[in-house]
């Protein structure tokens, strides 16, 4: 597997144009496109507001850090982010408004193209080695919290809190081992022939 660790400088900060918060990119593919077939962030959320449409998309969303938001879909439903990295999946074209429960807080957001893949999102904890074996799927692991090693063939490297790896499939690499103590997010990014057409 080609391995990329990716730190706090290579992420991309930006503010929202409702000036209601931040967003900050923390990997896509294609890298840099205008539109892209899945994409890892953390938004600030710093007041209510209407969620940005994703037409064609999927997402998966969770609480990071704060008190909770609730998501209020059209039609009148509506769910509660209130328990920390509890992920909660719905439409990007559905009309969602946050309405934040207690002050800001701070989410984690994953959105894939349905025409292109399809995502698992899983929070784990981290307490020994976690091997990640060659495959056709992309893997990004983000270290929600303590430390780590990162470690493929004979090279190793260390990651913090806050921290991220993207392994992207490479028929010659080498298995990663990511070994330490803490929590971490993880997405596996497929084809949907690969998920079996599901939705």
């Amino acid at each position: 597997m080609r391995t990329r660790v990716l730190r706090h400088a290579d992420y991309r900060r930006m503010r929202w144009k409702n000036g209601g918060g931040w967003t900050t990119e923390l990997a896509a593919f294609p890298a840099d496109a205008q539109t892209f077939d899945w994409r890892v962030s953390i938004a600030e959320i710093e007041s209510d507001g209407a969620f940005s449409p994703f037409p064609g998309c999927d997402r998966h969303i969770a609480l990071l850090e704060g008190i909770g938001m609730e998501l209020r879909f059209a039609g009148g439903e509506s769910v509660r982010l209130d328990r920390r990295l509890r992920f909660v999946p719905f439409a990007g074209e559905t009309e969602t408004f946050g309405k934040l429960i207690s002050g800001p807080v701070r989410d984690f957001n994953v959105i894939t193209r349905r025409d292109a893949c399809h995502a698992e999102v899983l929070h784990r904890p981290l307490v020994g080695p976690m091997v990640f074996l060659p495959d056709a799927a992309t893997w990004f692991v983000f270290l929600a919290s303590g430390s780590a090693s990162v470690k493929s063939g004979s090279a190793a490297q260390s990651i913090e809190a806050g921290e991220s790896v993207l392994l992207q499939p490479d028929p010659a690499g080498d298995r990663v081992v990511v070994d330490g103590g803490g929590e971490v997010i993880i997405a596996r990014f497929v084809a949907p022939a690969d998920h079996g057409g599901e939705r």
